[in-house]
């Protein structure tokens, strides 16, 4: 890992990764050949589908879909243990997005009424990305705050295993939430799919993390679909001070180095911390399954930070931005109250990033690439839509109409101006 000394420093540091971010072009190879995807999905449909599957993914399947007998059949294999477990981490979400308040509101100002109703979205489409392990996790992390938000169609799309099928726990956790549809179906192909419902049901908005075909394709489609979204790579950042145990904050670091592209920082108060938990996280990822993945993550992209305090480490925290901080201090809600930029926020030292990923409660899909600075986690209000309302009684007309006619006439607009107006003379 790359060791930073001093706040200033550190301070420079995510100033100049926010300018690379700002300033990094598209590759364009990835948007030329997701351009060419969308638009052979647009003209030619299922078929176009299809034959962008068996040409990425070596697969071939007569339907996009899957049907109901077959993703029963998978749901019915996943081992009952593990079953359990999905069951649960799906209640504990679901309670954590019932406690969101998701109504609108009103305010009565004499005879009228003015305010704002909350209408659900009619459809929504969740990716879930295949990649080297099925992330089920992510299906019930977007399905269910789209769920609870009233949404009626949710359709899934994932990329089909080597003989054509979906991943059994994907197929498990469809099943259980009771999912419009299933479609075999990944990278920029699967966007398009549900975009422009190409052998899949249209969708209003697509929501899930992907790669970067999956992120350019929504790029690309946003206006013809809403996103919620576009993900980069993961990253966490832990503020810790010299309270936190080493091997604590070096497992904390290496759950995120495992997944390709990660960004693991810490930021520590602890010339102790500083030194050893980058040893200890490189120990720690060698002995690990994924050792090639996290590894590469610790030594290409791993930060280790020393602050002169607890305050230059939430300036460098805030500035960073994170899609995960997690707060390994002695008095950690002091310090969780002075973070301005964070897609989530893992308090004190028994809350590990690792546990928020798959039931905490709020979903895992949070913003990424310092995006935290005007961007929040996926919740009930992504699948929602805001809808203000007046209703104008005749004594507010009276007291606010002749106001309106100025305004409209001082921006040239008569039209507007007289069609206030020619109410005021009916009375």
């Amino acid at each position: 890992m790359r060791t930073i000394e001093g706040t200033r420093a550190a301070l420079d540091w995510c100033e100049a990764r926010l300018a690379a971010a700002r300033g990094a072009a598209r590759s364009g190879q990835v948007a030329e050949a997701v351009a060419e995807v969308i638009a052979g999905v647009r003209d030619g449909g299922e078929p176009a589908v299809l034959a962008y599957t068996e040409r990425f993914d070596g697969v071939r399947r007569g339907t996009a879909l899957v049907d109901r007998a077959e993703l029963e059949a998978g749901a019915a294999r996943v081992p009952a243990e593990l079953a359990r477990s999905i069951d649960a981490a799906i209640a504990r979400v679901e309670a954590y997005y019932q406690a969101q308040p998701a109504g609108g509101f009103e305010v009565v100002d004499g005879d009228s009424r003015l305010g704002a109703l909350v209408v659900p979205l009619d459809a929504v489409g969740c990716y879930v990305p295949g990649g080297t392990a099925p992330l089920f996790s992510s299906l019930y992390m977007t399905a269910v705050p789209a769920k609870v938000a009233g949404v009626r169609s949710i359709v899934v799309a994932t990329p089909p295993r080597e003989d054509g099928s979906v991943p059994d726990e994907v197929a498990y956790v469809a099943v259980g939430l009771g999912v419009t549809a299933m479609a075999a179906v990944g990278g920029a192909q699967a966007i398009a799919a549900m975009a422009f419902g190409a052998g899949v049901p249209r969708v209003d908005k697509v929501v899930g993390p992907g790669n970067a075909y999956v992120t350019e394709a929504k790029r690309q489609l946003f206006g013809a679909v809403g996103i919620e979204s576009l993900a980069g790579p993961t990253e966490t950042l832990v503020l810790a001070d010299d309270t936190a145990d080493a091997r604590h904050v070096a497992a904390d670091l290496v759950a995120q180095a495992e997944h390709a592209g990660a960004e693991p920082v810490l930021v520590t108060t602890s010339p102790r911390l500083w030194r050893e938990a980058p040893r200890l996280a490189e120990e720690q990822a060698a002995a690990i399954p994924t050792a090639a993945t996290a590894l590469a993550s610790l030594r290409e992209r791993g930060v280790s930070v020393l602050v002169e305090d607890l305050a230059g480490g939430i300036e460098v925290l805030n500035a960073f931005a994170p899609e995960h901080a997690c707060l390994l201090v002695e008095d950690p809600w002091p310090v969780a109250r002075r973070v301005r930029h964070a897609g989530g926020l893992f308090v004190g030292h028994t809350t590990m990033e690792a546990l928020g990923d798959y039931l905490a409660g709020p979903s895992h899909v949070m913003p990424t690439g310092g995006t935290a600075r005007f961007s929040s986690f996926v919740s009930v209000r992504d699948f929602q839509k805001v809808v203000p309302y007046v209703q104008a009684g005749p004594e507010l007309l009276g007291r606010v109409g002749r106001t309106a006619a100025a305004l409209a006439r001082a921006e040239g607009l008569e039209g507007h101006a007289r069609a206030v107006l020619s109410r005021l003379e009916e009375e």
